[in-house]
């Protein structure tokens, strides 16, 4: 019967494999060949199959046994994935890490970061959603992801808790083909009110009425930044970018910073954000350290030439 299999049986039937013959296997596995034997038996018996072909001198695999050892080797290799998972979730770790990031973070930091993650827990689920503005609040709020990194809202997370992660400044940029290129600097706003701003726009109801930036009269809006910088290299307008994004088209000349009349230093200052009442776990905080350990250590790649450190 197929309910009397035990993984101890496979794991002998692999032995077996792997060591040669029956003898080689008892010796392997620190047993008699006889109790080796007799577990071959049962499960050939318990598979109705022949495992071994016993006419020769050594036992060889039939073509029955050359198509079940692969699935031997798969069943106990996922029960090895079994217990070690169980014992990552005995001592503390989550069952699985669930995290929402703003586009705007940056990504060599949080590719590194998820990399030693991955080293350090390497059992461990993993699934990130990335959204604009207001869409990794709410996948946190909808209990999709355990934490958010991501800006603050305007108007406050009253039933979230925030920790500051990094702040990265944010600079006006256009292509060197577009007209404000040439425009004298600083660029007054009455400037920049005629040409087309390009903006994100939010999918969900948390920051739909936010408008922090915005001086254009002329909005094409969009849904994520890297459609938008496209845009923003192809000539179609102007935009605030974080300057970790544009640093490389900016020093290939592909892209201009621009001084304006009336520009206030802006930056995205990100929280890591958690439901209230909610706990982050030890990989989840393993993660976020790792990543504040990041940005603290280069600074300048996400700061402003006058202000970085």
């Amino acid at each position: 019967m197929i309910d009397a299999l035990t993984l101890d049986q496979m794991r002998i039937f692999v032995a077996a494999v792997d060591a040669g013959s029956f003898s080689a296997a008892a010796r392997k596995l620190g047993r008699v060949q006889s109790a080796i034997s007799q577990s071959i038996a049962a499960l050939e018996s318990n598979l109705g199959v022949a495992l071994f072909d016993r006419s020769g001198r050594t036992p060889k695999l039939t073509r029955a046994g050359e198509a079940l050892m692969k699935d031997a080797r798969r069943l106990l290799q996922r029960a090895d994935e079994l217990k070690a998972r169980a014992a990552s979730i005995a001592s503390g770790i989550e069952a699985e890490l669930s995290l929402a990031v703003d586009p705007i973070f940056p990504h060599a930091p949080l590719i590194a970061s998820l990399k030693a993650l991955s080293v350090e827990f390497p059992k461990l689920p993993v699934t990130i959603f990335t959204e604009n503005l207001g869409g990794s609040e709410q996948r946190l709020r909808d209990g999709a992801a355990q934490f958010a990194i991501a800006p603050m809202r305007p108007d406050g997370v009253g039933d979230l808790i925030a920790e500051f992660l990094g702040a990265f400044d944010v600079a006006p940029v256009v292509s060197v083909d577009h007209p404000l290129a040439r425009e004298p600097e600083p660029i007054a706003r009455t400037t920049l009110e005629p040409y087309v701003q390009l903006v994100l726009t939010d999918r969900t109801p948390l920051t739909q009425n936010f408008s922090g930036g915005i001086v254009g009269h002329h909005i094409w809006r969009f849904a994520d930044l890297s459609t938008r910088l496209e845009f923003l290299l192809a000539g179609f307008g102007w935009c605030n970018m974080p300057l970790h994004m544009v640093r490389e088209p900016i020093a290939a000349g592909r892209l201009k910073r621009l001084e304006l009349a009336e520009q206030d230093p802006f930056q995205f200052r990100v929280h890591v954000m958690r439901l209230r009442g909610s706990e982050i776990g030890v990989a989840g905080r393993w993660l976020i350290d790792d990543l504040r350990r990041l940005i603290a250590a280069c600074p300048e790649a996400y700061r402003a030439e006058s202000t970085a450190a």
